[in-house]
């Protein structure tokens, strides 16, 4: 294996050191923690493990979290009804719907109903919208995550060649933006794309994010490419691939992204940031 593996648990648990330490100024100051509001709908057991790591993360860097867990057949107007509660809280300064919900609740209409200025998952239309202006307010955690890890590792964005495979408003199209920001030559594709394989190998910087387990293939990858596995799939023994063949991969890459331990640490840790972000907009605002 020659290339570089990125250590996203060891990036973000310094991201979450400094975190931990601007709250602590802050709780001196304004005389109290951050507030973190979580919907959980249903028991799927992926979102559980989720739900625990964010409710964890917050216990660590100092920030109040507020877990609602409700049942899967709960009706859709009730669950509007507690995001509104929560949008009036003072002291819940993000809201996190985790997702996916069920099929009988609008997912689409939950997400909206959280004021953009709560919104720590980056998912409203407002805040997407001011992500493709240029004009950022709150980001998808998940891109925001990839490209802070880049920027640690010190990877060079301008100039060069960027491969996105997946097209989501969650990871693809978002990361798009965050690229062209660092003005990166940007390419999105998906699984019908035509030669898409051709296109890969064109990367300088490859990022996966089409949620199909080991799609991205070593004869995909161009030799000392950059690759960034955003993909989390849980297989039939019920352990996790991405949507990157890994291992061979690796040989021939220059740095690639693991998982676990790549991309999801770093999801955790920049919704924290955006927590904290939402309490010091409210604050000094």
């Amino acid at each position: 294996m020659s290339a570089i593996i990125f250590d996203g648990k060891k990036v973000a648990a310094e991201i979450r050191l400094e975190v931990k330490s601007e709250i602590e100024e802050l709780v001196k100051e304004r005389g109290r923690a951050p507030g973190l509001a979580v919907i959980l709908v249903g028991n799927d057991p992926a979102s559980e493990l989720y739900v625990n790591n964010k409710k964890k993360a917050c216990k660590e860097v100092g920030i109040n979290s507020f877990v609602h867990k409700l049942t899967a057949g709960i009706e859709e107007r009730k669950v509007i009804a507690l995001i509104d509660e929560l949008n009036e809280r003072e002291d819940v300064d993000g809201i996190l719907v985790q997702l996916p919900l069920p099929q009988d609740i609008n997912e689409a209409r939950a997400i909206m109903r959280v004021r953009p200025e709560k919104d720590v998952d980056g998912f409203h239309p407002l805040n997407l919208g001011r992500l493709f202006a240029g004009v950022p307010n709150f980001v998808a955690c998940t891109p925001l995550g990839a490209m802070e890890l880049l920027k640690r590792y010190r990877i060079q964005i301008e100039g060069k060649n960027c491969v996105v495979v997946g097209r989501s408003i969650i990871v693809g199209r978002p990361i798009v933006s965050l690229l062209l920001a660092e003005n990166g030559t940007v390419t999105i594709c998906h699984s019908r794309s035509a030669n898409l394989s051709e296109i890969c190998r064109r990367a300088d910087i490859l990022v996966a994010a089409l949620g199909k387990p080991r799609f991205i293939t070593a004869d995909m990858v161009k030799p000392g490419a950059v690759v960034v596995d955003v993909g989390t799939n849980r297989l039939p023994d019920g352990k996790f691939a991405g949507d990157v063949d890994f291992l061979p991969v690796a040989e021939e890459a220059g740095a690639v992204t693991p998982v676990p331990g790549g991309i999801g640490p770093m999801t955790i840790a920049m919704l924290m940031k955006n927590c904290l972000k939402a309490f010091k907009d409210k604050v000094e605002n």
